[in-house]
């Protein structure tokens, strides 16, 4: 990265707009005699430096950059409510604001970053965002929602409709790939990526947005505003300000319409953006075709539906690219499917996922009592090419009730002392819980840190796993519905309705509510300082938690805890670690 000195920045900031500027008014800036500013500007980016023209005492830029003066981006801010910062070099404009919502709740929503220049940008899937000084509109925001992370799976689908809304606005029709992406055709004009936290019992939605400005020479298949501009109008250049401007106010309309109404009233927009929508496509993962069919559209949770040759499929997965299919008919259209049916066979109900080359097609659950559902599913889906892998706690004649709905022989995964690269430390592995094992295997999927990863189905499992690979063990300990049972069997007036969880109950309900919700919370956070003790200073220790109580506890988690730690609630966990077992048969297991 190359670094810019403060009065380089103020001159590229006044000479941004490709108006001319006087040298006299440029030599002051710089703290200089207009005969020095020659060399100067030759301390400049090469590919800035030949954008210079000189005519009668003027100079000015051949093409505008999205480069800004701070004061001007403060007042531009405060037009749609915005508290604008410039940042002239940063690691990541995402990690200043996920930084601010750590220290204060208040502060971060509505907190707008403008970056120049980032080290280490990240798109989707971890992908890095290349760029050159003044080509690109960066910029990263807060919004607080008082939702769980969970109910904002469309929320960078609507973020993509308010900023093609914008570029309407300047006279730019472009459109949206799935999910996000703000495309030309097959160009690539912006992206979008979002990232939650949890702070103080809200969620803190981070939106990093990047518009290619300039076209990038370096970069394929791109787009950008300013030659869209000169297309579109044949006049004139385009205006990082301007642009700017117009995408926070849609950026703060839609996003005050989603906070009450969701992604429904952006469903028809949305569709008539989607570049894909009713076309043939295919789904890829590494380079690999996985599935493919015709869109036929997004859910109000932004999934995609795809009309294939094996009937109606929705996609979930965020790791997976979607690409035109427009191969020759003489191609072979994709490899044989691998169709796996993955059970998750816990204390009190049946969990399972439909997958096909590594994508989730349908997520279901039923109670061991009426496992019908499962059976109608399995006359529908099962062609005899589907394999079946589960992981069971449930005891064998829950298991039995299970292999009745199927007519295939289930392959029922037991805890191993080593797999995908983790060790096991339990003293005698075939004892440990085999869901507490795949739950450990499914975690990779989202942190790569150490991690305390917490089940709360009908007992409570906090384990503890290291960033390089070792699983320590864990404690179990009552789920809710038995600590209450145990109050009401065992004493003589505990038994009545659960209350509400308050920090000073003075209800006898309230203070049994309450009192489970402590223990539960407290013995996380036991374990999450053991752990950080294990492993040493100025390590991460996240942790992630799964089951039906997922979301309230992370919601009791102390304030304080929460704003120094990513906690993160995921579903159908153990299903992650099947899968990461099932891709990882044949081949040196990859973190996703």
């Amino acid at each position: 990265m190359m670094v810019l000195k403060s009065r380089q920045w103020r001159i590229l900031a006044e000479l941004a707009g490709g108006l001319p500027q006087h040298v006299s008014q440029l030599a002051r800036m710089a703290d200089m005699r207009p005969h020095q500013l020659n060399g100067f500007w030759q301390q400049m980016p090469a590919h800035i430096r030949g954008l210079l023209r000189q005519h009668d005492g003027y100079w000015r830029l051949v093409r505008p950059l999205a480069v800004f003066n701070a004061e001007n981006l403060r007042i531009l801010g405060e037009k749609s409510g915005f508290q604008a910062a410039l940042k002239h070099e940063c690691v990541s404009s995402n990690d200043e604001i996920l930084e601010l919502a750590r220290i204060s709740l208040d502060k971060v929503h509505k907190a707008l970053c403008v970056a120049h220049l980032q080290s280490k940008g990240r798109g989707r899937q971890g992908r890095k965002w290349s760029h050159r000084l003044g080509e690109c509109l960066m910029f990263s925001f807060g919004w607080v929602f008082d939702r769980p992370q969970y109910e904002l799976g469309s929320l960078s689908l609507a973020m993509a409709v308010a900023c093609r809304r914008a570029l309407l606005r300047l006279g730019l029709d472009v459109q949206i790939k799935w999910p996000n992406d703000l495309v030309v055709g097959r160009d690539k004009l912006g992206g979008i990526l979002i990232e939650t936290v949890r702070v103080g019992g809200k969620t803190v939605a981070v939106i990093g947005i990047g518009i290619n400005f300039v076209l990038p020479k370096e970069v394929e298949n791109a787009a950008s505003v300013q030659s869209l501009f000169q297309t579109a109008l044949h006049r004139g250049n385009a205006d990082a300000a301007v642009l700017l401007e117009t995408l926070l106010a849609e950026l703060d309309a839609v996003l005050e319409q989603y906070a009450e109404e969701g992604f429904v009233p952006f469903l028809k927009e949305y569709e008539t953006a989607n570049r894909d929508h009713g076309k043939a496509v295919l789904l890829l993962r590494d380079g690999e075709t996985v599935c493919e069919g015709t869109v036929s559209g997004v859910d109000e949770k932004g999934i995609l539906h795809l009309d294939t040759g094996d009937g109606r499929q929705t996609v979930v997965s965020g790791e997976i690219s979607l690409r035109p299919d427009d191969r020759p008919v003489s191609v072979p259209r994709k490899r044989e499917p691998e169709r796996f049916l993955l059970l998750d066979g816990g204390n009190s109900q049946l969990k399972w996922a439909w997958v096909e080359n590594g994508i989730f097609t349908a997520v279901s659950r039923a109670p061991y009592r009426d496992l019908s559902r499962l059976g109608a599913e399995w006359a529908e889906r099962a062609d005899g090419r589907v394999r079946i892998v589960g992981c069971a706690v449930c005891g064998e004649s829950k298991k039995a009730q299970v292999q009745e709905q199927l007519a295939s022989t289930i392959e029922w995964l037991p805890s191993s002392a080593q797999a995908l690269g983790i060790r096991n430390h339990y003293r005698h592995p075939e004892e440990h819980g085999s869901d507490r094992w795949f739950n450990a295997l499914g975690s990779r999927r989202f942190s790569r840190n150490a991690c305390v990863v917490v089940s709360c189905g009908t007992a409570v499992t906090v384990d503890a796993l290291t960033d390089d690979g070792h699983y320590l063990g864990g404690t179990i300990m009552p789920g809710f519905h038995l600590m209450k049972e145990s109050l009401a069997v065992k004493t003589a007036n505990l038994n009545r309705p659960v209350g509400k969880v308050y920090p000073f109950p003075t209800t006898t309900g309230n203070a049994v509510a309450s009192g489970m919700m402590d223990a539960v919370c407290g013995s996380v956070m036991m374990m999450h300082g053991r752990l950080k003790e294990k492993i040493g200073a100025g390590k991460h220790v996240d942790v992630i938690i799964t089951g039906g109580g997922a979301a309230k506890v992370a919601e009791a988690m102390p304030s304080a805890f929460l704003e120094a730690n990513t906690v993160r609630v995921v579903d159908n966990l153990v299903i992650y670690g099947l899968l990461n077992m099932i891709a990882a048969e044949g081949r040196e297991y990859e973190h996703i």
